[in-house]
């Protein structure tokens, strides 16, 4: 494993500098695109890595996985009164598809989904942020994973397009919570920092069916399906049906280079490289992803 890890990060270190680093979010337009990190978490608790994989970025949309699993854990599947599963086809931030759609939106991430969730959340723990935080610190066994309050700020200068899809959200009845505390929830999650080490340590129970880092049930078994169902179909963007084609995995990227990726029963992997295709997913990112399930065989197809 270490091997074929350490095969990939050259392959790929080519294709570092394709693409575009997310710049309109000032402070992820300063990471340099040259970063490039994988880690591999396998089930029975062994793990590899290979480039900057214990260099931390900002994690963004991937915060979306574990916002789901935990209105999960406390909420079993009622959140799907109040949000889709099926790909978007649109941009992750589109208004126009959540208008269309009579303010519910098409699944839970892209951004207006994403909110909804957090505003159960919210409402379930009167501090959804935190909770993800603190579930992120325990399946990671990283204490110190914290949100970074420079990003934070820098999302909420620049959030104009979310503040907007949480106040048509709001216009349809679909926000329990004031749309301020929403969106200062949702912005301070995406600005969790994390390495590729720590998230493919607190996606491991995806892997599992289920279990939690200290051995006991946090999503049971058909939770767990279901989230890595729609992380295969809408986890990446628009770009799910390519992502499935060439990866073959469930997964779910981020803005700022991150991809998380699950082999049920086996492991989960993290990638991250900040340069973005035009659907907003990392390039060298998903190159790696391709090239280790060609190599491992390991897929769900």
């Amino acid at each position: 494993m270490q091997g074929i890890l350490d095969e990939i990060v050259g392959h790929v270190a080519p294709l570092c500098r394709q693409g575009e680093v997310a710049s309109y979010i000032p402070s992820l337009g300063e990471v340099s695109p040259d970063n490039f990190g994988i880690c591999v978490a396998m089930s029975d608790g062994e793990l590899y890595g290979a480039g900057d994989w214990q260099k931390s970025f900002s994690i963004q949309s991937i915060s979306k996985v574990f916002s789901l699993a935990l209105v999960m854990s406390y909420d079993y599947d009622s959140i799907w009164r109040r949000v889709f599963r099926e790909p978007s086809g649109t941009p992750f931030n589109s208004m126009i598809q959540l208008e269309a759609d009579k303010g519910i939106p098409r699944n839970p991430f892209i951004n207006a989904g994403a909110l909804v969730v957090t505003d159960r959340l919210l409402t379930l723990t009167g501090d959804a942020a935190g909770a993800i935080r603190g579930l992120m610190r325990l399946e990671s066994g990283n204490p110190t994973v914290d949100i970074d309050a420079l990003v934070a700020a820098s999302e909420a200068d620049h959030g104009h397009r979310n503040a907007s899809l949480a106040h048509l959200l709001a216009s349809y009845g679909n926000l329990e919570n004031p749309v301020e505390d929403v969106l200062e929830n949702y912005f301070k999650q995406c600005a969790l920092a994390m390495t590729c080490e720590d998230l493919a340590k607190a996606s491991l129970f995806l892997a599992r069916h289920g279990v939690a880092a200290g051995g006991s049930p946090f999503l049971s078994p058909n939770q767990s399906k279901r989230v890595n169902a729609v992380m295969l179909t809408c986890g990446t963007y628009d770009a799910a049906g390519e992502f499935a084609y060439r990866v073959g995995l469930p997964g779910k990227s981020g803005v700022g280079g991150g991809i998380v990726a699950i082999v049920p029963g086996r492991c989960s992997i993290t990638v991250w490289g900040p340069s973005l295709g035009p659907n907003g997913n990392s390039v060298a990112g998903i190159a790696a992803l391709d090239e280790f399930t060609a190599l491992t065989g390991w897929s769900i197809f």
